[in-house]
């Protein structure tokens, strides 16, 4: 059976066009409340917000649903998407849920999903969910409604988990550190957990109005963070999304690092300390420089599909710990259950802080790859897959490129498109190979 509502993270859309309409989202809750109502006689579920203005309709709808169908609910007010994840397991709760859309703009909104071990949901539970919309509603009478409350110090305990993290030895102190929000779900909790940490924090992106989340700030607009570096002359920026599950950060000289050079640094802290990493994950679009300097120091390197949930998957599959993506999502399965960008900020600033390095030292051993992607239009029924003359220009590409580079071919989710990427040390090889590829798909 496939999914009618729910994509890779939950479900996403445009506030005001199904599915994300006060009416979608109450029939929503009320379903996952019935689905709850099987296994558990009083279920509980936590709902935490990012600052979009849509916010506040679909969290009125979301409480009206569980009520109504016998379930309490526990507001949290606005809290980053991990924040709500360990709420639900710290409280004991039966589900957590996140209204975010993470680093879209402000007129898209989504609704997603953890389990009471505060873990993504697996898909015969989402499916599940989706049979239930199909059914009537079965309506709580009056002495069986669910009831509903504000947990008012939700920031402060998730600001109290975040700083557990960091080793209890090491501070912050002599560190000046700018820290942008997005104006998103953590811009009343980032700068409050560097600071408490003994950092000199200066705050952008954490003055949200509803309309403003992820708007030229935030970890996918970094150049606020690198311009506001370097010109408060500070050592490091830390840039999130608008959930705060996701991490881009900046050095001294405004030097940009991503997801992929952080997985490494997290990894290679840990063998510096005398900690066994058997492997790690990362994804399909994982720089190959890192998996090259990884596999040097003995640690097996996996691809997972696009998307932290299929990497979370293969983490759990090998019992693994480290995990991450390009675009910043990152896992460390023994700080928390779910990716956690101020846990991983935390985790490079102290394998900074313990060595003395800055991040570009620590991190001189991985040059990345140059890489060249191009999208191209796929023609309406062009059947790509079983194209012999595409088949034979991929294996002469990659007979050439050998082990010191790569190619990748895939579709787009959303677009008629076919994204051809090539990675090699040498960067007019990896434009030569790509355009060979792609003009092969083109004719």
């Amino acid at each position: 059976m496939t999914r009618k509502y729910f994509g890779t993270d939950g479900i996403r859309g445009t506030v005001g066009q199904p599915p994300i309409t006060p009416d979608f989202v109450l029939r929503l809750a009320h379903a996952v409340g019935r689905v709850l109502r099987k296994t558990e006689s009083r279920p509980t579920v936590l709902i935490g917000k990012d600052t979009r203005i849509s916010g506040y309709m679909l969290e009125s709808a979301l409480e009206s649903g569980f009520n109504s169908a016998g379930v309490d609910v526990v507001l949290l007010g606005p809290l980053p998407t991990p924040g709500v994840a360990y709420l639900t397991r710290a409280q004991r709760a039966s589900l957590g849920v996140v209204i975010s859309a993470s680093h879209n703009a402000y007129p898209d909104n989504g609704i997603k999903f953890f389990s009471a071990q505060g873990t993504k949901l697996d898909d015969a539970w989402e499916l599940a969910v989706e049979a239930a919309l199909e059914e009537p509603p079965v309506w709580a009478d009056s002495a069986t409604l669910g009831k509903a409350r504000r947990l008012d110090d939700a920031a402060g305990r998730y600001t109290e988990f975040c700083k557990s993290t960091f080793a209890n030895d090491l501070t912050l102190k002599g560190l000046k550190i700018v820290v942008d929000g997005a104006h998103g779900a953590a811009y009343h909790i980032a700068p409050m957990v560097f600071h408490e940490l003994g950092a000199e924090v200066i705050a952008i992106g954490c003055a949200p109005d509803g309309l403003n989340i992820n708007h030229e700030v935030g970890a996918t607009h970094p150049e606020a963070l690198i311009k506001a570096v370097k010109a408060n002359k500070a050592h490091y920026g830390i840039a999130l999304d608008g959930d705060a599950d996701r991490l881009q950060m900046v050095d001294a000289d405004g030097r940009l690092f991503n997801g992929d050079e952080v997985l490494f640094l997290m990894v290679n802290e840990r063998l510096a300390r005398g900690e066994k990493v058997p492997g790690t994950v990362g994804t399909l679009m994982t720089n190959m420089a890192v998996e090259v300097a990884l596999k040097k120091k003995g640690v097996e390197f996996v691809r997972a599909k696009v998307g932290d949930r299929y990497v979370l998957e293969e983490l759990d599959k090998r019992g693994w710990l480290l995990g991450g993506e390009g675009s910043g999502h990152l896992l460390a399965l023994d700080k928390h259950t779910t990716g956690d960008g101020l846990i991983s900020a935390l985790q490079v600033l102290q394998a900074c802080v313990r060595s003395g390095k800055t991040i570009a030292q620590l991190l001189s051993e991985v040059v990345l790859f140059p890489q060249t992607l191009i999208n191209v239009r796929l023609k309406p029924g062009q059947d790509w897959k079983s194209s012999k003359p595409l088949a034979d220009m991929s294996k002469t590409v990659e007979a050439e490129l050998g082990d010191t580079g790569r190619l990748l071919i895939r579709a787009s989710g959303t677009e008629p498109l076919l994204r051809v990427m090539v990675e090699a040390r040498d960067a007019a090889q990896a434009k030569r190979c790509a355009e060979r590829v792609a003009d092969t798909v083109r004719s």
